[in-house]
């Protein structure tokens, strides 16, 4: 019998879904099964589209090369305009380094359940091991195992929950996490230039960022096309970082004119999606993108996602530069801690989470 994640009983049993594939089960259980519109259409030849999905050069970016940085600002402002997501090439993170952080998630995953279940991720937060999201006992579940790890300010770590197996995993998390952040310090940067905006607005402005991890495992699945690996959702960081893994198996969806579009993976690249911070920063010119996970029926598939935001105290709403009369303001301003609460108690749906910041339209007299 496949081993349960340890959950009050209102959300009802979670099966542990590397559990039910070592089952070899061909019925999916019923929490996991989709509604009928909301399965995946797991295309067998590549979409257009994804040949689309914009690549960034960074080395262009911090070349000094006036004209190549030109044109890669204004292909970077195009990407956060029109997709929301981009892929970051020559980001000067070292391949050794990817490889180490990915073979140490995957050895957490392979770990017994039973070690893996003494860092439990508790209802309603989105630290540890587990499923977050989670609320009622008829909410459909992901196919995926979650491993979250709050990182900065060191006030969010919780240090039960850091495991000392696999060896090196908590080194090697603290070194990657330290590159990461400072590509996100720099890709803001660009992301304000691109604006039009002082090169250190948001930097200004979001005094000591959070940053947080979260490896999600998604094992194959004899029914890919009746499950999701992760709902549909928009992030409610300013930036995300994605390192899909170094396999070629797709998995990550983004929804662009209302048309799931996979993302190839590019080679040591790194995928970028903005989040609904910078969605309300903007004043809707920088789109957060709706995105999801699917299966796969024969491959497993390893991500390892960074979350980067604002500090909990500080306040939040359009910049004045992104506000005119052609333009006017579609957002509240609101404190982003209450902002990051809202979110992770709440089911993954879409863009609903960013309901909460806006301005209702005025009704015509």
């Amino acid at each position: 019998m496949a081993s349960v994640l340890n959950l009050p009983l209102n959300v009802g049993q979670i099966d542990d879904v590397q559990e039910l594939k070592k089952a070899r089960k061909t019925k999916i259980p019923i929490r996991f099964v989709r509604d009928v519109a909301e399965r995946p259409m797991l295309a067998t030849t590549p979409s257009p589209l994804s040949s689309s999905i914009p690549v960034i050069d960074f080395r262009k970016l911090m070349s000094g090369n006036k004209e190549e940085f030109h044109l890669e600002i204004l292909k970077l402002s195009a990407s956060c305009e029109e997709w929301g997501f981009f892929q970051v090439i020559n980001h000067e993170i070292e391949v050794d380094l990817l490889e180490k952080i990915e073979k140490m998630g995957m050895e957490f995953f392979m770990l017994p359940v039973e070690e893996k279940q003494k860092y439990p991720m508790a209802p309603g937060t989105v630290q540890g091991y587990g499923q977050a999201f989670v609320f009622s006992e008829d909410q459909k579940l992901d196919w995926c195992n979650m491993f979250a790890l709050g990182l900065v300010p060191h006030s969010i770590r919780n240090p039960k929950l850091w495991p000392t197996n696999p060896p090196m995993f908590s080194e090697t998390v603290q070194t990657y996490s330290k590159e990461i952040r400072k590509l996100c310090e720099y890709l803001l940067r660009f992301i304000a230039l691109s604006l039009g905006l002082n090169a250190n607005v948001f930097e200004e402005m979001f005094r000591e960022s959070v940053q947080a991890i979260r490896m999600n495992y998604y094992p194959a699945c004899p029914r890919p096309d009746l499950v999701l690996g992760l709902s549909p959702h928009s992030d409610g960081s300013a930036l995300t970082v994605l390192q899909q893994g170094m396999g070629n198996t797709v998995g990550l969806h983004i929804l662009k004119d209302g048309t799931w579009v996979p993302v190839q993976p590019v080679e040591n690249a790194l995928v970028i999606n903005i989040g609904d911070t910078i969605e309300v920063l903007t004043n809707g010119r920088y789109k957060s993108s709706e995105h999801r996970a699917v299966t796969h029926k024969e491959k497993d598939r390893l991500s390892i996602v960074t979350f980067y935001a604002p500090s909990y105290e500080v306040e939040i709403g359009p910049i004045q530069e992104m506000i005119d009369e052609n333009h006017p303001c579609k957002y509240r301003r609101y404190n982003h801690g209450e902002y990051s609460k809202h979110y992770v108690t709440s089911k993954l749906q879409g863009k609903k989470a960013l309901d909460f910041a806006k301005i209702p339209p005025k009704k015509s007299l």
